[in-house]
């Protein structure tokens, strides 16, 4: 198996506009690896990553969700969860991967860090140690989701390339929709990323989510060459924003519920293993 250093550095070493294959998704692992990303923060993306997780696990999946915002972690904080260091001290071999996971009732989670002075002052690797986590312990899993913070940097793409998928979530906002064509952009000019998942969050109706699906899908295919897998679209919803992540992860039952249930168990049957029968049980119950 090669190493995460030497798949690393045989990117780093090319010219930037050489187009590489991705042949380096092809791994024999037992995980799904997903990354949750966006152009542009504020977007709903960890609320997309959280729920995710959480109805892939009712569907009898083992999942893993880690959150890569490494210093300002906000998964721990949506879901009402007390603060700590554990993630560095993860990072630096001071505590074991079993002693830093938060169990939840479907998933477990690895919560991040937020304003940890001696993270920020280190010159770890994080994306190295972060696969090399992953590696270590996917055979416990069925699927390990990566809630990858929103832009350009090194750690997030290089995350993003190293997943077998990736779910990008957008707006309607012209800058969420900018920001998206160029995290495309660069993940197909630096890694040779051909394929990505596009969920548009907070749609007025549907006339919209169509211009949207349109605009960024058909620039896509037409200026790079790539593939977008269209896993639908989420309106907006009418609620106080101190309120929405109680909202979004309830799992009341709604329409709106039932629609984003629908993208998961989607997207479950067409990648996951073993998954066809218990989404077509949980579809059956929500009816």
């Amino acid at each position: 198996m090669q190493k995460t250093s030497e798949w690393l550095m045989s990117f780093r070493t090319q010219p930037l506009t050489q187009s590489r294959p991705a042949q380096f998704i092809q791994r024999q692992h037992s995980a799904i690896k997903v990354s949750i990303t966006g152009g542009k923060g504020g977007v709903g993306k960890t609320s997309v990553a959280l729920r995710m997780a959480r109805e892939l696990g009712a569907l009898g999946q083992k999942v893993l969700l880690i959150d890569c915002d490494t210093n300002l972690s906000n998964t721990a904080i949506k879901l009402g969860l007390p603060l700590d260091d554990s993630f560095f001290k993860l990072l630096s071999a001071e505590k074991s991967f079993e002693d830093c996971v938060i169990k939840r009732e479907h998933f477990d989670l690895l919560p991040a860090c937020n304003g940890n002075v001696e993270l920020f002052e280190s010159r770890l690797a994080l994306d190295e140690i972060i696969i090399d986590i992953i590696r270590a312990h996917e055979d416990s899993y069925d699927w390990i989701l990566l809630d990858c913070p929103a832009g350009l940097d090194r750690v997030s793409l290089t995350l993003n390339a190293w997943c077998d998928h990736r779910v990008i979530v957008v707006t309607p906002d012209k800058s969420s929709i900018t920001d998206s064509y160029s995290l495309v952009k660069v993940l197909q000019n630096r890694f040779g990323i051909k394929e990505n998942h596009l969920l548009v969050n907070m749609i007025q109706n549907d006339r919209q989510f169509q211009k949207v699906v349109m605009t960024l899908s058909e620039t896509i295919e037409n200026y790079l060459g790539c593939r977008t897998h269209v896993l639908g679209g989420l309106h907006k919803v009418d609620i106080a924003a101190e309120q929405f992540d109680t909202f979004f992860l309830s799992g009341d039952g709604s329409e709106w519920h039932k629609k984003f249930l629908k993208c998961v168990q989607q997207f479950a049957e067409k990648w996951g293993v073993g998954t066809q029968r218990a989404a077509l049980t949980t579809e059956q119950e929500v009816h």
